[in-house]
């Protein structure tokens, strides 16, 4: 039997921190004599456990009976793949719903409840149909109906969970909760979400102001659904703010209800987790939409985590900072103990449509993974590890094919194994990443990402966009406004000109948390609610230093004037200029080219730092308030690296880690609780990338050039024990870490290698020593094997 629990950011299976390294491979979608190779090979990519999803569209009968073990079809056999799994020294992680998607038929709920249940499907905006096969998660038959697929599939999970002796390490609670209403801005409107909407909103505002926000009577039923489902346009912004709020407490209730119901039913002494939904097209511009929808549901909940869905395709310097800001801001969600995982995170070549239109390079998946365990990502799920078949359905619905999915017979073209087992590029890349983490994981899975003293601000509320009504130009504008300018800033310049000028950095959600840094960034549209711009007004007057870039906010997010911030800065807003397609709006600052931008929020107060060149009025501007400091940069500044360092050396910040290399490099350092730190470089340009490092200002390897192939990472260690020894800093990568012997693979031209220790080595092999005998090279290409003798220990 074994312990697994989540405590500080961590995740301990039998009191140690651990990594997990896991692939989704569907038993569902396999036949039985083809599990074990399928396991074999998640093994021999890396992986210690398997994900699954269990899909109750097809494990429930026609009869109303349910089959986990595989009596009505091997492939139904939930159990045995579990049982094998554990077999083969794997753990598992299970996903059982009730939605699971996975290019599923009605996303995993049986045909009968749509089809003898019609009311549970929802209505939205001016009572129409949904147009996705969602369900109104808090209806009391839906909410039975699950409850009673729980009763079936937990306990056999239950009965093979990690601390029953089995393998189930944690389950997963339903799967990327409100993602279709959001995707097809649609809104539950029925008439019983109406009614607890209205229940809600008389309860947080009482009966007054719930009337005159929606514009309707509290006691008329049909008045107040009527002007739900078509906000009247005067009161459109207070109706989808309370709408958005309110279907954030459902979500809530939900999984408060899927959480109570797995516990009932046997699975308890291991994590939970909720799927976050959000990337698109390769961005994740809008991930932090999933996490502001998803975040009340599991913030402060003992042993329940969330996880990230990550589709960014390749990793270049148009979405490494997506990926980097997703994580912080889902972690900024999180509570002290809660860390962070992707349970969905993109292996795949990408050819998802089986069209070839689509190839993602293989060092993609390189990448992303040595980026997110920089960033403490503790769990990560190769989504789709392998593919397979999709098994007809028990009674055929006349629906074109009578599978369990949308994909045809085959499923998962694009995974590292294809559905009949043959390998892709992915795998090899796969394998290759993951003996690099695996390596390195003693030392990852109990380390902090370090930073540079300030955060990134989450503002949850300007993600509150998911739902907007086709009619209402009010709230056209404001989602529009609010989507070109928060989070990573406008033109996404603000995230991308931090990391790429060398600073790492968390992010804090200023709406929720107890202490703000010393420094906080904050990328930011004309709407920010009135409560956060008194906190941050009263922050910068109490001593702390903000930048803000994109606009000074005017307005609150029911459309009234304000502001806040503005007065408390001592800053007014002029004007704004917009390029169009005959004026192109230009700015200057002192000893930098003018350029050309999107657009100029002209400002009175403080001392100017942009001007814009046809007016000469400021639109960036630095400015005291209290015993604190802003920088206002409204405009889309171009991502001039110089120029946002000196705006971040303004306010007292500088990176620790600096180099000297062409845009494209990305450096970052984690740190364990005895000091123990590893040096991240990933090279995200299409070229090689030469640089020296320095960390806090000591030249790494007395100032050595580094190469970096182009769409490469390494993780240099950088003061790690051996034993007895220290490995103070090398050029080589972590092959193997003992208590008297390191193992280092050489990553430099061959003879160009270094590993500098603080004591003579007892044996080498595959190199020589040079100096004093703590300096040891290299020879050759091969592993570079380093020995301590256990009696010099101190």
């Amino acid at each position: 039997m074994a312990t697994v629990s989540l405590d500080g950011r961590r995740i301990l299976i039998d009191g140690r921190p651990r990594l997990v390294l896991a692939g989704e491979v569907h038993y569902f979608r396999l036949a039985p004599d083809a599990w074990a190779h399928r396991l074999i090979l998640l093994r021999d990519a890396g992986c210690d456990t398997v994900a699954t999803y269990v899909p109750w569209l097809w494990h429930e009968l026609p009869d109303g009976t349910v089959d986990l073990h595989g009596r009505t079809h091997p492939q139904r056999d939930l159990a045995g793949f579990l049982d094998l799994a554990h077999a083969h020294g794997l753990r598992a992680l299970v996903r059982p719903g009730p939605f699971v998607m996975a290019e599923l038929k009605n996303e995993g709920i049986p045909h009968r409840l749509y089809r003898d249940s019609p009311h549970l499907v929802p209505v939205t905006w001016d009572g129409a149909p949904v147009p996705s096969r969602t369900l109104d998660y808090l209806a009391p038959a839906f909410l039975d109906a699950a409850e009673r697929w729980y009763a079936a599939v937990m306990p056999p999970i239950a009965a093979r969970l990690a601390t029953n002796g089995g393998p189930v390490v944690a389950v997963q609670l339903d799967n990327e909760i409100g993602m279709l209403s959001w995707i097809t801005n649609s809104p539950d409107l029925t008439d019983e979400v109406c009614g607890d909407l209205r229940r809600w909103a008389v309860a947080r505002y009482g009966p007054a102001e719930a009337a005159a926000r929606v514009g309707a009577p509290v006691d008329d039923p049909r008045a107040w659904a009527a002007a739900l489902r078509r906000p009247a346009e005067e009161r459109s912004l207070a109706v989808h703010d309370d709408i958005g709020r309110y279907m954030r407490d459902r979500y809530r209730r939900y999984v408060a209800f899927l959480h109570a119901s797995a516990r009932r039913h046997g699975v308890v002494g291991v994590p939970f987790l909720v799927n976050v939904h959000g990337t698109s097209e390769g961005r994740g511009r809008t991930f932090p939409i999933g996490i502001s929808q998803l975040f009340e549901s599991y913030r402060g909940i003992a042993q329940l985590t969330s996880g990230s869905d990550l589709y960014l395709g390749d990793l270049t310097v148009t979405n490494a900072p997506d990926l980097y800001v997703a994580n912080a801001f889902l972690a900024a969600a999180h509570d002290a103990d809660q860390p962070l995982t992707s349970l969905e995170f993109e292996a795949g070549s990408g050819d998802y449509g089986e069209d070839l239109s689509t190839l993602h390079p293989p060092e993609a998946v390189e990448l992303k993974t040595r980026l997110c365990v920089a960033q403490g990502t503790r769990l990560l799920n190769l989504y789709l590890f392998a593919g397979g078949h999709n098994p007809p359905l028990e009674t055929p619905v006349g629906d074109g094919n009578d599978r369990i999915a949308f994909t045809g017979e085959r499923h998962g073209f694009a995974a590292p194994v294809g559905p009949e087992g043959a390998l892709n590029a992915g795998y090899g890349a796969v394998r290759r990443v993951f003996a690099a983490v695996r390596a390195a994981a003693a030392i990852l899975a109990d380390s902090d990402e370090e930073n540079d003293g300030f955060a990134l601000a989450f503002v949850p509320d300007h993600y509150l966009t998911e739902y907007r009504h086709p009619a209402s130009a009010a709230r056209a504008a404001q989602v529009a406004d609010l989507e070109r300018f928060r989070g990573t800033g406008p033109r996404d310049v603000l995230a991308r000109a931090l990391l790429l000028a060398g600073f790492s950095f968390p992010a804090v959600d200023v709406q929720s948390a107890s202490e703000l840094p010393p420094v906080l960034v904050l990328a930011s549209a004309a709407t920010l609610r009135r409560n956060v711009q008194e906190r941050l007004a009263a922050y910068v007057r109490d001593g702390g230093r903000l930048l803000l870039h994109g606009l000074l906010p005017e307005r609150d997010v029911d459309g009234t004037p304000c502001t806040v911030l503005a007065d408390a800065l001592g800053l007014r807003v002029t004007g704004r200029v917009d390029a169009r397609s005959d004026y192109f709006p230009s700015v200057t600052a002192a000893g930098r080219p003018e350029v050309r931008v999107g657009h100029a929020q002209l400002l009175a107060g403080g001392t100017p730092v942009l001007r814009t060149v046809h007016t000469g009025e400021p639109c960036a501007v630095d400015v005291t308030a209290g015993v604190g400091r802003a920088m206002v940069i409204a405009a889309d500044y171009p991502c001039d690296l110089g120029f946002w360092r000196d705006a971040m050396a303004a306010l007292g910040v500088t990176p620790r880690l600096r180099h000297d290399a062409d845009p494209g490099l990305l450096v970052t350092s984690t740190v364990d609780g005895a000091g123990q730190r590893l040096l991240h470089l990933l090279n995200v340009a299409p070229s090689a990338s030469r640089c020296t490092l320095a960390y806090r200002d000591r030249p790494v390897l007395g100032g050595r050039r580094l190469h970096l192939p182009a769409r490469a990472g390494l993780m240099l260690p950088y003061g790690i024990r051996i034993g007895p020894a220290t490995l103070r800093e090398t050029t080589c990568e972590l092959l193997r870490l003992t208590d008297a012997e390191v193992v280092l693979r050489p990553t430099q031209e061959v003879g160009a290698d270094v590993a500098v220790f603080d004591t003579p080595p007892t044996r080498i092999t595959g190199g020589e020593t040079e100096g004093d005998g703590t300096t040891v090279i290299p020879t050759g290409t091969g592993p570079l094997h380093v020995t301590f003798d256990r009696a010099n220990r101190s």
